[in-house]
């Protein structure tokens, strides 16, 4: 493999739920992010993983947020399979994941909030060491499946692995009965490894964990996300075409919409937005705009010191700070001057906190 970290996406059965967007001809794919490369390889159920996906040791969960308890995880498996590497062979540290989240496979027709997309949470994974990402479609065929079967099938037969990291509140099988202790057995039974992670907390006692980050981004907290989570909260999305009113009041916006049921508090948030290789400090509005009730929320970035057309293309949003809730403000002149002050405030406090050398976004002080 590869010197720089490199992640493999291994999908067990193809899934028509989420857009991977690759050519499913093609068995690797590269993906670029900075200098490092994610190599991509799509199975189908009938395949079995390239050899070099064997023999990993692979953390088990969903990974939502890829949040300071998940790189526990990662940062196991990772010291894990550098030990284990001897001799020039390098012994792949991975996860395994289900898509779709299963609390959307059994409630689909609420909305769940999902911290992270497939394609940012590979990115996260990436950027963590992380080789090996290993998908496992959730249908109901893989929900009614008793756990010592799923050991049997995705552990051993396909990915024959020599190790296993799950979290303390890790359940998996039918009706949830895959538990911390029948895996520790099921390792025993099949000679692979075991280690149970405990929970993973704050100097102060908080727990990591994505509701408590779904919890400080529905009250605005993005900042104490931010300190749960270990980097930015991040958005994406492509520009549409919105209503112009940000133009015709001198701040023209891309206009993103968010997947349904994101809970983030309506109201004015400093951010950092990445176009392509540049990143830019911005302002950013996500709200129902009351003022001129043009309907439901959507996220408005303008960036500062950009000049270009931005339709069409993909824009990623890392949260810095909340600097105030939603008003309505009586009158577009009203709005026009809130909105330079917004600007002038969110460009003042990002002056104040570093990029790293590759543009990835993380809280200063952690």
């Amino acid at each position: 493999m590869a010197d720089v970290p490199a992640i493999i996406l291994a999908v067990i059965d193809i899934l028509a739920v989420i857009d991977l967007s690759i050519d499913r001809a093609l068995q690797r794919y590269p993906i670029a992010h900075g200098d490092k490369v994610c190599h991509v390889l799509v199975l189908t159920k009938h395949e079995k993983p390239a050899d070099d996906m064997r023999g990993g040791i692979y953390a088990i969960g969903n990974f939502d947020g890829v949040h300071l308890g998940h790189q526990a995880l990662l940062n196991d498996i990772r010291a894990s399979a550098d030990a284990a590497s001897i001799g020039g062979v390098r012994v792949p540290a991975g996860v395994i994941m289900f898509e779709p989240h299963p609390r959307q496979f059994f409630s689909p027709n609420e909305p769940h909030f999902r911290l992270t997309t497939l394609d940012e949470k590979l990115r996260l994974l990436a950027l963590h060491g992380i080789d090996v990402a290993v998908i496992v479609d959730f249908d109901g065929a893989r929900a009614s499946q008793e756990p010592e079967d799923f050991v049997t099938e995705v552990l051993i037969d396909r990915l024959g692995v020599s190790g296993v990291v799950i979290g303390y509140d890790f359940h998996f099988g039918r009706r949830r009965r895959g538990t911390p202790d029948l895996m520790v057995d099921a390792g025993k039974t099949h000679g692979f490894k075991v280690r149970v992670i405990e929970p993973q907390r704050r100097s102060d006692g908080e727990l990591f964990s994505s509701s408590s980050i779904r919890a400080c981004l529905a009250a605005g907290d993005v900042t104490g996300a931010a300190n749960l989570l270990g980097h930015y909260w991040r958005v994406s999305g492509v520009v549409e075409k919105g209503y112009q009113l940000g133009t015709d009041l001198g701040f023209p916006t891309a206009n993103i919409a968010l997947p349904d049921g994101t809970e983030l508090a309506h109201g004015i948030y400093a951010v950092r937005v990445s176009v392509g290789d540049a990143v830019y400090d911005g302002a950013a509005y996500f709200g129902g705009r009351p003022t001129v009730n043009t309907g439901a929320a959507r996220l408005e970035v303008f960036l500062m010191d950009f000049s270009g057309n931005l339709y069409g293309g993909t824009l990623h949003v890392a949260f810095v700070q909340h600097l105030r809730g939603d008003k309505d403000f009586g009158s577009l002149d009203a709005l026009k001057d809130q909105i330079s002050r917004d600007c002038a405030e969110a460009r003042e406090l990002l002056q104040t906190i570093p990029r790293d050398t590759e543009g990835v976004l993380v809280p200063a002080g952690l």
